[in-house]
């Protein structure tokens, strides 16, 4: 994929995980080109599949599409952020360090992605209380 269209797609994602919100200034490493729809599964290099995720949660991602809802059972299709809208589909817990599903996308996506991990809760406790956590929508 071009040059072009890396730099288009981070400017599009504001520099920040399309998943767990965490801005490019912040982790160590770059953040991903994410394949919303994985190349396993069909997905293609067009602008229109891509986004930026952090490793996290592009490895804990990898080939998945769909993910079961914990609440309802349901096997649904994990959160797109291209095209939906984050605030819609989760919440940010009082402390600003876990990220809540609100919908059954929202959860299954929360579960799938591991956005909760002990590790993710423990670096945004500390950005937090650095005051660089919970971005802004």
């Amino acid at each position: 994929m071009s040059a072009a269209v890396r730099a288009r797609v981070r400017a599009q994602a504001q520099n920040r995980c399309g998943y767990c919100q965490s801005s490019q200034q912040y982790v160590l490493g770059l953040l991903e080109i994410d394949h919303i729809i994985p190349k396993a599964r069909g997905g293609t290099d067009e602008e229109a599949n891509l986004w930026l995720a952090c490793r996290m949660c592009n490895g804990f991602k990898g080939i998945q599409t769909h993910a079961r809802d914990p609440v309802t059972g349901r096997r649904v299709r994990l959160f797109n952020p291209r095209r939906q809208r984050w605030s819609r589909h989760f919440l940010w817990s009082q402390e600003g360090t876990q990220i809540i599903g609100r919908t059954a996308c929202g959860r299954a996506t929360v579960v799938a992605l591991q956005l909760n991990s002990v590790i993710s809760v423990m670096v945004r406790r500390e950005w937090v209380a650095a005051g660089w956590h919970p971005p802004a929508e």
